[in-house]
């Protein structure tokens, strides 16, 4: 193992399948750093085992601090199947995800994440992954950022209105 290099205590040999995908997934992320952006690369494969879509990070080319690879390729999979879920779907990603990526992984009900880098190999990069996933572990009180509570009288009329419309989507 090369200097500064770091193995997550869960790291596995992956199949030749996933071997595959996460191979692709470095290939985004290193040709977007030729590019000029950020070094995140993700993909979308269906339970078919076919390429839904493909996404790598622009958070500096869009201005967008939420467009990181694995937004953007939950985004454009959702589009192409016409479904806000991915259900039965594989994410792979160039690195483990960070906690905004994660969350998204999670709300478009993919089956499975699989990634290469981990967080430990982001913040040697200089990104920010690491330090997210400590601050979310601490008291909120020690945050940087203040996070409040501010509850009118009408605050739960939006979830009233939204349990009251028959026509509402559930997800």
């Amino acid at each position: 193992m090369s200097p500064g290099a770091s193995v997550s205590p869960d790291a596995s040999v992956p199949s030749d399948v996933d071997a595959t995908w996460l191979a692709r997934a470095i290939d985004l992320a290193t040709a977007n750093v030729g590019d000029g952006g950020g070094p995140f690369g993700a993909l979308i494969v269906g339970a078919d085992g076919d390429l839904i879509a493909e996404g790598q990070n622009r958070v500096t080319r869009d201005l967008d601090p939420t467009a990181h690879a694995e937004v953007v390729a939950i985004r454009a999979a959702c589009q192409a199947v016409g479904s806000f879920s991915l259900a039965g779907a594989t994410l792979y990603t160039s690195c483990e995800p960070c906690p905004l990526c994660l969350a998204a992984a999670l709300w478009s009900r993919v089956d499975r994440v699989v990634f290469a880098a981990d967080r430990y190999d982001a913040a040697r990069g200089g990104f920010d992954d690491l330090e997210f996933y400590e601050l979310f572990a601490r008291d909120r009180s020690t945050w940087s950022v203040s996070v409040e509570s501010a509850r009118p009288a009408d605050a739960s009329l939006p979830f009233d209105t939204w349990l009251a419309a028959e026509a509402r989507t559930d997800y």
